[in-house]
């Protein structure tokens, strides 16, 4: 297919030019219907006018044949995909959608532990069996990483009646495992479907030095949150089917039943123009990306109050745009990140030790400046070695775990609030997680343990924040009866 097309952006574009009369929804009639605030005229105003709706020139996200189909098959085209799919919900919709189409109630699941919350809703919905798979440790990050090929066997051999594996790859810091390719094989060979939540890794078919795609390793369908790493707005996502082993007309209805009947335009034009971005990147300009990255590297390798930490190691590949440096002051990386936001540089993510930043796939010409503001924010900090965490996360002995109460009757259950120090042994009624990165550190129907416990106080100490949990330690956490 010819990837010089942009299909649905210049199909809305045409519709503007054409100075339409609009009496049909969304109500601000291309624009013309708007307060008149000071600054608006020249950007939220002007979006509105591509903001449409499904005229049948502008064809259905949910019934495509026209210029959405064919932004789709462009997506799919590159990809080298069966069927992409373009979603206005995030990744949530899709990872919600993958696991509706794939898992009935009752199915044992294989799921990495460390996964979204998205993921896990989605198990709940569906009311299934999960067997949480404990991912692997890096000491030098002080981060989970992914599970291990080991892991998934033991998993298989333990539980021969497993229908699905659900993995997270590459991990929020950027690491793919280099075991991904073996852990897909042995699960089909076993019989399992495998769905892959990769939401930070819809640019890794551009090849080495990036890690390799699930896509490309044989993954049945694969999530990926376009607005993470290329140019799309937030909420623009892609789903990638590319199996024989999943129903398709079941994929596509569950899209339509988790997503909005009135979707995006805006957001379904970003993702034909993120396509297009990524389908025009030439072997140069990655080489010209790839060394700007590495500039930036070393400028940052200069400031004494900071180690960037490298996330290629002997087990796992790293993204090249997720960069991470470690504290080696005295802040915490949540307190470190808010440095640097007093100088107006925000990062993607802080945890106890490190912040990520998360760079553009397009080569900055000079880093200097930005590298400055960085230095100014920590330099009048000491210098000094952190203390290595009293836990790991995710880091249970037997690698496998199963909920202590199922699904199906957590709904039956009372509910009370104990203090937390009085809660190991409880059975948690409400997961705890901290955001970012979104993923549960307790899970609904875990038993809370001593390390759950300790890992909770040492997040909350260094400045953490945690979604719907903000009086955790005044009014406790929600166990079962």
């Amino acid at each position: 297919m010819n990837q010089d097309l942009l299909p649905l952006y210049n199909g809305l574009l045409n519709h503007i030019e054409t100075k339409p009369i609009s009496f049909h929804v969304p109500g601000h009639k291309n624009g013309t219907v708007f307060p008149p605030f000071p600054r608006s005229q020249d950007v939220f105003q002007e979006l509105l006018k591509i903001d449409q709706t499904e005229l049948r020139h502008l064809d259905d996200l949910h019934g495509a044949t026209g210029i959405i189909k064919e932004a789709e098959d462009l997506a799919a085209d590159l990809y080298k995909v069966m069927r992409s799919y373009f979603l206005v919900g995030g990744s949530t919709a899709g990872n919600l959608a993958m696991i509706l189409s794939t898992c009935e109630q009752d199915d044992i699941v294989l799921v990495q532990r460390n996964s979204h919350k998205s993921v896990l809703n989605g198990l709940k919905l569906v009311g299934v069996q999960p067997v949480f798979l404990s991912p692997e440790y890096d000491e030098n990050g002080q981060f989970s990483t992914n599970v291990s090929h080991e892991t998934v066997e033991k998993a298989i051999n333990m539980y021969p009646n497993a229908k699905v594996l659900i993995l997270t790859s590459p991990n929020y810091y950027g690491m793919v495992s280099r075991e991904l390719q073996q852990i897909i094989n042995l699960a089909h060979e076993n019989g399992l479907i495998v769905l892959v939540d990769e939401a930070h890794g819809a640019h890794l078919i551009l090849g080495d030095p990036f890690p390799p795609s699930a896509i490309q390793l044989g993954a049945d369908i694969v999530v990926q949150s376009a607005h993470k790493t290329l140019p799309a707005m937030t909420m623009g996502s892609f789903l990638h089917y590319n199996s024989r082993h999943v129903d398709q007309e079941k994929l596509q209805y569950n899209l339509q039943v988790i997503q909005s009947s009135s979707p995006s335009y805006p957001i379904m034009a970003s993702l034909d123009i993120a396509r297009y971005y990524l389908a025009h990147i030439t072997e140069n300009e990655k080489v010209k990306i790839v060394n700007s990255i590495n500039d930036f590297r070393k400028q940052l390798s200069t400031i004494n109050q900071l180690e960037v930490i490298s996330t290629i190691t002997e087990y796992n590949l790293g993204d090249p745009l997720k960069v991470i440096v470690q504290t080696r002051c005295s802040l915490p990386g949540y307190q470190l990140q808010k440095e640097f936001e007093k100088y107006n540089i925000f990062t993607e993510l802080a945890d106890p030790w490190n912040v990520l930043f998360v760079l553009p796939i397009a080569a900055e010409k000079d880093w200097t400046s930005i590298t400055d503001k960085i230095k100014q924010s920590v330099q009048l900090l000491p210098v000094q070695t952190i203390q290595q965490p009293s836990y790991k996360a995710f880091n249970n002995e037997g690698k496998l775990s199963t909920l202590a109460i199922p699904y199906k009757e957590m709904k039956r259950l009372k509910k009370e609030r104990v203090p937390l120090l009085q809660t190991k042994n409880r059975i948690a009624a409400a997961s705890v997680i901290p955001y970012p990165p979104g993923i549960p550190l307790i899970l609904e129907g875990e038993i809370i343990t001593n390390s759950h416990i300790n890992e909770l106080l040492e997040l909350l100490n260094v400045g953490a924040y945690l979604q719907n949990h903000k009086d955790i330690l005044e009014n406790g956490l929600e166990v079962f009866k």
